[in-house]
């Protein structure tokens, strides 16, 4: 059956015309020099033309379904595209619960289609020849962009601006485009998927916040947000550090809820038991906070969001971090 592109909107799909207007999937396409001489039978859909930073995760849900239906239909891979402001965190949403081998690949671009130099012809290329190809089958759901192919799971938008701000800090990309031809050089490690048949409500109940740990952070923020909350991920310093006046606050709150300890930095684990001073990473797994390994904070918050919307108790939640953080 070839591929199914499915068009979300974003930069991609801005023409630079009257406010408003959006570029359909087939007219992103048909700009695209080479797509129709790669041999690969390509379906064209537009789902949802909106800025990615105004999805949900019920609307990255309903792009799952659609995307399923077209694989048990046939289809031997898709691509979505989609704005890149949130795309790494739609990918990993979507890589958590995408069961299939066929490869699930997102894309977008960094300019505007009449700027010059734009970057979504080539995008969506390099992404079609990803998605068609056969050696990135059971490698989940990847990001391609500067023809490079990224892990969902480590992938990073690490510049405001820059065409190649997607990167893959802890690991490099899995793969590259070079000369037409897709070369993965590393097999990224896929684990069971979750269930993807999430209650509206149940997942829209499911509120996490998310907490940065700033200079003199005395946790303020954080009154009352047991109340309103069901989880909570923090970003703390470095390895896992956050202020001793905070340490407190944060454990009562893990008797409440799930508390995620992550690192602001962008890269590299939290630990667990280097450092044993008030607000330490042990102090704070000690008070109850859940290691969140290698997981960014934005990632850390899919995850624990999915998992409760799904239901799991502490002890899965534990599980769940220890195997994906």
């Amino acid at each position: 059956m070839g591929v199914v592109l499915m068009a979300l909107g974003g930069t991609i799909s801005v023409p630079g015309g009257p406010r408003g207007t959006r570029l359909t999937g087939a007219e992103i396409t048909a700009a695209v020099p080479g797509l129709a001489e790669l041999g690969v039978p390509l379906e064209v859909r537009d789902v949802q033309a909106v800025p990615s930073g105004s999805l949900t995760f019920a609307q990255v849900l309903d792009v799952v379904a659609i995307a399923s239906r077209a694989v048990a239909e046939g289809a031997d891979g898709v691509v979505v595209t989609q704005g890149t402001d949130t795309l790494e965190e739609t990918a990993f949403l979507i890589d958590l619960v995408w069961p299939h081998e066929a490869p699930f690949v997102l894309t977008g671009a960094m300019r505007q289609p009449a700027m010059a130099g734009a970057d979504g012809p080539a995008n969506v290329l390099a992404a079609v020849r990803a998605a068609a190809a056969g050696q990135t089958r059971g490698a989940g759901v990847l990001v391609v962009l500067n023809d490079e192919v990224h892990a969902a799971r480590w992938v990073r938008k690490t510049h405001s601006t820059n065409p190649a701000t997607f990167a893959s800090p802890s690991t490099g990309p899995l793969g590259h485009v070079v000369e037409g031809k897709v070369r993965m050089l590393l097999s990224p490690a896929r684990h069971k998927p979750l269930p993807a048949g999430f209650d509206r409500e149940r997942l829209e109940g499911a509120r996490v916040a998310l907490h940065v740990v700033t200079l003199d952070d005395d946790g303020a923020q954080l009154e009352g947000l047991e109340a309103t909350h069901q989880g909570l991920v923090v970003a703390g310093f470095g390895v896992g550090h956050v202020p001793a006046v905070l340490a407190p606050r944060l454990g009562t709150l893990a008797e409440r809820m799930p508390v995620v300890l992550t690192s602001r930095t962008g890269s590299g684990s939290v630990l667990r038991h280097t450092y044993s001073a008030p607000g330490s990473e042990t102090d704070l797994r000690r008070r109850g906070l859940i290691d969140g390994g290698f997981l960014d904070p934005y990632k850390a918050r899919v995850l624990l969001r999915l998992l409760l919307a799904a239901g799991a108790g502490p002890e899965d939640i534990v599980e769940a971090f220890a195997q994906h953080g």
